[in-house]
């Protein structure tokens, strides 16, 4: 090579490469393969290094050859820290960081070392001492770069990237609180303080993770006694205290609105809004440690300043203050509800404040945040009434000021119930106004739903006579345009939108959810039949609508329970009957809420039995082949879903009947579908049915179950490991495993002869005689009684294997034929 040095930078490239092969998984290699060239490569470590010293000497190529060894730091090496600590590459990267220009391969060997002396246990950190003591100080000195206003901005986030790599991988070592961690520690409030966002924000992930370490039990259970490991934490905490106070006070100012925010693209507005989300969720870390009441003292200074500038008259005027209120709502799960020092003073802020639409939006966002508060604070009641007053200013400035503001009503009436009970006619009021669309609220369609949960959640606690007249209240206003509508007749209604008439049917929805009041919500139910059962009647063929309207009559049967009484038979009447015409997948789905409340009622037993026999024949003749579930998936979900709830909740009902053997072939015919929640729940319903003695009433069942599977298990076997070997795409592997192994345990011995069958019909080509060994062994494992979360490993290298190429996965699925229910082997 020394005699062509024009080949040198052509070798140097190839040995960059070669490393990064192995975590290349667009190469379509067995994974036995792959673990082979990673071994190969790791004994072949001390030469590749002794090539890299030795093109040392010839300075231009010195970048290259530390980007070359970063590549060969990513291997699993176990080269020991001591020798690494005195190794010329180590040394020549090292040094490089203290060159004018800095150098991008030297900070990604420094980054893979510092990666690599903490990717072992905490035993391992000591054996690494020697490496990290040579590294530390060296990135430690570059700390007075982050603030050289000549430094280059790339130079500048490639330092505070080596202080975010220490910060993240040494964190259990920082979270003692010794001297020297609390330099690092330092550096990292140096690089948060930086003016650019994105690279102060390298540092967030490091915050969390120190909060983490400090505050889990789990890093203090060496110390053995509950007095030490209280006193050690209190110890830690306390030395991070500063660190996280000025932490608070370094990214708060990030969430302030820029004067341009109008002017802002799309992606810019975006970006801002995750800009404040990732600044909320330090503000919480930092909570986590200070405690949400002293987190809180320092977050009212910065609001007091800020109100102080809101009277100076500028156009912005109101920017810091909604960024010091968006700050304190960040942190509300963590004030205590006896605080009482800072939070009546920000609630006496809140009505001085100007009403611009965003601040008034953060406004209304806070005081539905501090709803618990507010419940538990002596002066709750007294300012109650002047807080929802800001609340129906919100709902009449602009559509994202109501959005806030209705949700905020919804965590007030929900928290401080109690308190409002008292209150109805004013609720009623705002409510009223927000669902007719009267008056100047601006509160969409959707937010409405949040002010009809909230009066549901006052009207809960009233006592039952009152509860009830206060729940005809309610479906008043939502009653009336549905009574209208049908009154209208049979033509007019069929030619209204869906979203005329789901608008009002999902109020309903909400009302029967959230007024918990059984009896009264029955009244209710059974008081709308008939005009629910118009538009039944007449709306059957509109999807939209009839889900709408199965979602409310679902909540109102979770609600009822057994005081439905004969409400409940007509309802299950009408679907039965419509479902036969229309097919709808919510009939089924609002079949599966009933079984789950009656399937254990033995009155409500023969006209269940009729029900899901009426259900499943009807859909067992509409799902006859693959096609046909792939174009009604959402058929196949909610009949499946229903399957699986027949086994836990009406066994007795389901395993004998008649339509359990078509309802198991419907099912081998729709495994492989492609519609992942279809496909789901036909797994779901298999695993049931395998795991059949984990209920408790299951047992008696096992010689229905295994009269239907045991004829059908060598093809439902082949099918499972067609669908893990490619018919179904790669996310699926894990449902599809944990089907093929409740199958294996179910049937043991025999499930493994079946899967030996399926495994042999494909050809060595694709697998080999080891690969084929390894998978059957987990297999037999699983049938022996081993834990299966063990055994998942060698079933997922099977699946990579049949899945490495497109050529290899076509061979597979033509040898196992997944479509195909009786296959016939060639001989």
């Amino acid at each position: 090579m020394k005699s062509h040095p024009e080949y040198i930078p052509g070798f140097l490239e190839l040995l960059t490469v070669l490393p990064e092969e192995v975590y290349n998984y667009k190469i379509a290699a067995r994974p036995e393969r792959r673990r082979q060239f990673e071994k190969e490569l790791i004994s072949q470590m001390e030469v590749a290094l002794s090539i890299l010293t030795a093109c040392l000497s010839i300075n231009e190529l010195k970048e290259q050859v530390l980007e070359a060894f970063a590549s060969w730091l990513r291997l699993k090496h176990g080269i020991p820290g001591s020798v690494l600590a005195s190794h010329p590459l180590v040394l020549t990267a090292l040094s490089s960081l203290k060159s004018e220009f800095l150098s991008e391969a030297a900070v990604n060997v420094i980054s893979e070392l510092i990666h690599y002396t903490a990717a072992g246990s905490s035993s391992d950190v000591s054996a690494q001492m020697p490496l990290i003591q040579v590294i530390v100080p060296q990135v430690m000195s570059l700390k007075a770069h982050l603030k050289d206003s000549s430094k280059d901005e790339e130079d500048v986030k490639a330092i505070a990237r080596l202080f975010s790599d220490m910060g993240d991988s040494y964190v259990e070592l920082i979270a003692t609180g010794s001297d020297e961690s609390m330099l690092i520690v330092n550096a990292l409030l140096e690089v948060a303080s930086h003016p650019e966002y994105y690279i102060a924000a390298m540092t967030f992930n490091f915050w969390h993770s120190l909060q983490v370490v400090l505050t889990k039990r789990d890093s203090y259970l060496p110390l053995g006694n509950e007095a030490s490991i209280e006193a050690e934490r209190k110890r830690r905490q306390d030395a991070f205290v500063p660190s996280y106070e000025s932490l608070v006070s370094l990214v708060s100012f990030r969430v302030q609105y820029p004067q341009d925010y109008l002017d802002l693209s799309y992606e810019d507005r975006k970006e801002f809004k995750h800009t404040r989300y990732a600044v909320a969720d330090v503000l919480i870390d930092a909570a986590s440690v200070l405690g949400g009441d002293a987190t809180l003292q320092i977050l009212y200074k910065k609001l007091v300043e800020a109100v102080a500038r809101c009277g100076n008259g500028e156009s912005d005027e109101w920017c810091p203050a909604e960024a010091a209120l968006f700050c304190i709502r960040a942190i509300s799960n963590y004030v205590s509800v006896v605080e009482a020092e800072v939070m009546p003073q920000v609630m006496s802020f809140l009505p001085k404040l100007p009403q611009q639409p965003q601040l008034l939006q953060t406004v209304c966002l806070t005081i539905g945040a501090y709803s618990k508060w507010l419940d538990s604070a002596s002066i709750g009641l007294s300012i109650l009434p002047s807080l929802i007053d800001i609340l129906m200013s919100g709902m009449g400035t602009s559509e994202d000021s109501a959005a806030a503001a209705a949700l905020a009503f919804k965590h007030i009436c929900d928290d401080c119930r109690r308190k409002l009970c008292g209150c109805l006619d004013g609720l009623f009021h705002i409510y009223h106004r927000a669902v007719t669309g009267e008056g100047s609220f601006k509160v969409s369609a959707e937010d409405s739903l949040h002010l009809v949960e909230a009066l549901s959640m006052v009207i809960t606690e009233l006592p039952p006579d009152n509860a009830k007249r206060a729940l005809e209240a309610l479906c008043l206003p939502v009653v009336a345009p549905l009574q209208e509508s049908v009154s209208q007749g049979p033509d007019i209604l069929n030619k209204k939108s869906a979203r005329e008439l789901t608008v009002h049917i999902d109020r309903f929805a909400y009302i029967f959810r959230y007024v918990n009041h059984p009896e009264a919500v029955a009244d209710a139910i059974q008081r709308l039949w008939p005009i629910f059962k118009a538009i039944f009647d007449l709306r059957a063929w509109d999807m939209r609508t009839m889900e709408s309207l199965c979602r409310a009559c679902k909540y109102a049967v979770r609600t009822s329970g057994r005081f439905m009484g004969i409400t409940i038979g007509a309802m299950l009447e009408e679907i039965q009957g419509l479902y036969k015409q229309h097919h709808q997948p919510c009939f089924l789905y609002l079949s599966s809420e009933v079984i789950k409340i009656f399937g254990s009622d033995s009155s409500c037993a023969s006209y269940l039995k009729n029900l899901i026999e009426s259900l499943f024949l009807h859909t067992t003749s509409l799902l006859t082949n693959i096609q046909e579930f792939t174009a009604r998936p959402d058929i196949a979900d909610d009949c499946f879903l229903l399957a699986s709830r027949c086994i836990r909740y009406c066994p007795q009902l389901f395993m004998p009947s008649e339509i359990f053997q078509p309802l198991i072939d419907c099912s081998m015919i729709g495994i492989t579908v492609q519609h992942r929640e279809a496909s789901n729940s036909i797994l779901t319903f298999l695993s049931d049915i395998f795991d059949l003695t984990n209920s408790s009433k299951g047992e008696q069942y096992l010689p229905v179950r295994d009269s239907v599977i045991i004829p059908r298990g060598a093809s439902i076997t082949r099918i499972l490991i067609a669908s893990l070997t490619g018919a179904l795409p790669n996310s699926r592997i894990e449902p599809v495993t944990y089907t093929l192994l409740a199958l294996t345990r179910a049937y043991g011995a025999l499930a493994v002869e079946w899967a030996k069958e399926s495994v042999s019909l494909i050809p060595l080509t694709a697998v080999t005689e080891v690969e084929r060994s390894r998978f059957l062994k987990a297999l037999s494992d699983a049938a022996s009684g081993f834990d299966i979360n063990n055994l998942t490993l060698p079933i997922e290298e099977m699946s990579d294997v049949c899945r490495r190429n497109r050529t290899v996965q076509e061979i597979v699925q033509g040898a196992l034929r997944p479509l195909e229910l009786n296959l016939t082997p060639v001989s």
